[in-house]
């Protein structure tokens, strides 16, 4: 049992369970009946996304000189009570089931899964 973390929209791993889509927004111009048999998600799951704000910025200049300000502001944003509960269930589930989280981001280095991989080890999951 394990959670793995995912690229959205590549091909499903074997064994990866239910894929959840930890991301600000659907993807555009998938219509919502194909998102899993695409390799989208399973289940939009945005409570663990950058909030908007913090993406725009990210997105306005994605520079690896801008990483640390990204992940400061996103991990700021996951110490919030409702994120740190859902960060412990979902480590506590790694030990039960297996599923997966993504993001769309080809560089999982500068994209928030990376940050969110180490929060839910930082949690006792189970990372697959």
């Amino acid at each position: 049992m394990s959670v793995f973390i995912v690229k959205l929209g590549s091909p499903r791993l074997p064994g990866e369970g239910l894929r959840l889509g930890t991301v600000r927004r659907p993807p555009r111009g998938v219509p919502k009946a194909e998102l899993a048999e695409r390799d989208w998600y399973d289940l939009w799951f945005p409570n663990l996304a950058p909030s908007a704000d913090t993406l725009k910025r990210w997105k306005a200049d994605p520079s690896p000189a801008h990483w640390p300000a990204f992940s400061k502001r996103y991990l700021a944003e996951m110490a919030a009570p409702e994120a740190r509960h859902t960060i412990a269930l979902l480590a506590a589930l790694s030990h039960r089931t297996d599923f997966s989280v993504g993001c769309y981001c080809t560089d999982e280095a500068h994209c928030h899964r990376s940050l969110l991989r180490t929060l839910l080890a930082d949690c006792g999951a189970l990372i697959g």
